[in-house]
């Protein structure tokens, strides 16, 4: 599933190309994209308007039009947008916009949402119900991640996937931070000391600013608008390394079943609790 670094290296890519850009039309051919809404309903409300801005919260990319309509698209577990004249097979919704480029949201297995919003309001709401702190945000501090985790019995990965705890963390950058901050997954989060709450906190923006700066790592469906490969898998510290030496210590590293997810770790560098 793409995660907080694939959503923003897409929202950098197509930001350039469609601010500031009238959507001519929008067509959604998969009714499933906008259900409860009928795809009628999407084009009413989007048709004929100008996008003042792309932008992301958590794993969400929102297309922000004006009069304060929104589009909200999450690319679930194998969503793609893409800047593109031929369709693919998969393609679920067409938007042509001003200048003549065709933007698809391709999608294999159909999870792949799109909400219209009407009102900064309601924006904040839905994502209220939804979302936890932003970590790239001045927000998420070690301060506040110490007051979300006391008291809590939850394994530490269970807590990091929890998008109402934080917000674009999913499987890949969870096991990078936490073998960067030296935590084993299973550890209750509750127990977490301050140092390691402190480290956990600099590991977790660490990873998501180095699958960024990588533009997203591609060991699935993810790709670029212009359909090339992120390069973050080739830059896994223990993710997918299940048998080869740990890049601190040598020793192999081990998977195991953390929050329902096949989970990477060390087993020297991250002590399994007690």
């Amino acid at each position: 599933m793409p995660e907080l670094p694939e959503v923003e290296t897409i929202r950098r890519q197509l930001a350039p190309a469609v601010e500031g850009q009238r959507l001519e039309s929008i067509r959604v051919l998969d009714q499933r994209w906008s259900d409860p809404a009928p795809a009628e309903a999407i084009s009413d409300a989007l048709n004929g308007r100008r996008i003042e801005r792309l932008w992301r919260r958590g794993k969400y990319l929102v297309m922000s039009f004006e009069d304060d309509v929104h589009l909200v698209m999450h690319l679930r577990m194998t969503g793609n947008l893409l800047l593109a004249d031929e369709e693919p097979k998969h393609t679920r919704v067409r938007m042509t916009l001003s200048g003549g480029a065709k933007l698809l949201f391709v999608d294999v297995r159909r999870f792949g949402t799109g909400d219209v919003l009407l009102g900064s309001d309601a924006l904040a709401e839905y994502f209220a119900s939804r979302l936890g702190v932003e970590p790239l945000s001045p927000d998420f501090t070690a301060e506040a991640l110490r007051e979300q985790v006391r008291g809590r019995k939850q394994p530490v990965k269970a807590f990091l996937l929890n998008q109402e705890r934080v917000a674009g963390v999913g499987n890949i950058y969870a096991d990078e931070a936490l073998f960067r901050a030296k935590i084993h997954p299973l550890r209750p989060v509750g127990t977490l000391r301050k140092p390691q709450i402190e480290a956990l906190r600099d590991a977790v923006v660490k990873s998501l600013n180095a699958g960024i700066d990588a533009k997203g790592a591609s060991i699935d469906d993810y790709r670029h608008v212009d359909g090339a490969r992120g390069t973050f898998q080739d830059r896994f510290l223990v993710h997918l390394r299940k048998g080869k030496p740990c890049v601190r210590c040598g020793t192999p590293i081990e998977k195991l079943r953390a929050a329902g997810r096949g989970t990477y770790v060390c087993p020297r560098c991250q002590r399994r609790p007690r």
